[in-house]
Order: structure tokens, then sequence, then C-alpha cells
């Protein structure tokens, strides 16, 4: 076996678990669709477990593009890409707005929305990212009242940084600096105390 594959096999763990997952939670929604359509009166634990399974589902959707399988004659429409990040922010203090009016290349919208999840990482109280294009490069860039600096998480990106030492809640970190690299799509890092943005390409 190869050993320099990394990243398709996290594609590949990726999309199993996402296909695994979304099943048993598409069944629960229907499952709730049916008892109300048999007549259950609408209550807050109903609404409770129906607002979970919307956002788990949303959250699955989001997953399977960033840290799924992502070929290279694959796109993405501009609406699924919208519909995507509305779902996936829907109830947060994240606001994430997708500016790029195209079908993308799946492998970019890939890149973009792990690069969302790294800005994620640096807004503890929420705040606003932007997905937009800087002339021929992709711009994530993100802006709060207060950002978080994450340094070594960063330095990763940079081409630094001690990926061992990552932790569960920063792969995206790890994972988008592997992709960039395979991919020759190089990563230009700014961070301040208002925002933070990344340049892919």
């Amino acid at each position: 076996m190869k050993t320099d594959n990394s990243a398709t096999l996290v594609a590949l763990v990726g999309s199993r678990l996402c296909h695994d997952l979304i099943s048993p939670i598409g069944a629960i929604q229907n499952g709730l669709e049916l008892m109300t359509m048999a007549g259950a009166q609408a209550s807050p634990e109903l609404d409770l477990i129906r607002d979970s399974c919307d956002s788990a589902a949303a959250r699955i959707r989001f997953f399977r593009i960033a840290f799924g399988t992502a070929g290279n004659d694959q796109h993405v429409s501009a609406r699924e890409i919208t519909s995507t990040l509305k779902g996936l922010t829907a109830n947060s203090r994240i606001d994430a707005q997708w500016r790029l009016p195209d079908d993308q290349p799946r492998p970019l919208v890939q890149m973009a929305f792990l690069a969302c999840l790294c800005c994620e990482s640096a807004l503890p109280l929420g705040g606003t990212i932007h997905c937009d294009k800087d002339g021929a490069r992709l711009s994530v860039s993100a802006t709060a009242a207060r950002v978080k600096a994450l340094p070594e998480a960063w330095d990763i990106l940079r081409g630094g940084g001690d990926v061992a030492a990552m932790t569960p809640d920063r792969v995206q970190f790890g994972l988008l600096a592997l992709l960039a690299a395979e991919r020759d799509m190089p990563l230009t890092i700014s961070t301040g105390e208002a925002g933070v943005r990344i340049e892919i390409g």
C-alpha cells in the first residue's frame, strides 16, 4: 500500500462516515413528518427533535464536501453552496456569505469550506465569514468584534507548526494545509485583531 495518499484516505473515511450517518437522521426526519401527517400535536419536544435533526443533517452535508472525496471533474452549484452554508450557520452566531455566482470545482469548494472552519475557530463570539474571488485567487475572510489568536494553528497553514500536536477541533487546519500542498495551491494567511484572511491558489 502506498503511504503518500493521506488526503485520499481521509476523504474516503469522511465520505463513508457522512454516508452512514445521514441515513438514520433522514429516517428520523421522515418519521417526524409522518407523525405530523397523522395528527400529532405540536410540542416543544417535537420541535427540539426536528431542529436537532435539521442541524445535524446540515452539518453532515457541509462535512461531506469539506472532508469527503472531491474529484477534479466534479462541480458544486452556487445554489447548493449557499444553501449548505445557510443550513450550517442557522441559529448560530456565524454569518457565512458566498459571493461567487457560478458553479465551482468541488476541490476548490472543499478547500473553501475547510477555510471557513478555520475562520470559525477564531470567532468564539460569532462574526461574519465572506467567500469571494480576489483576482484569480479564492479569498475566505472573517471579521468580528473579537478574534481569537491561534498562532499554532495558523502556523500549520503557513507550512510550519506541529501537526502531531493538533487537537481534533483543529483538524481542518491540517487537512487544508495537506490539500494545498498536494494540489499545488499555495495559501496566504493574514491575521489581526479584527479579522483573519485565507487566500487560496
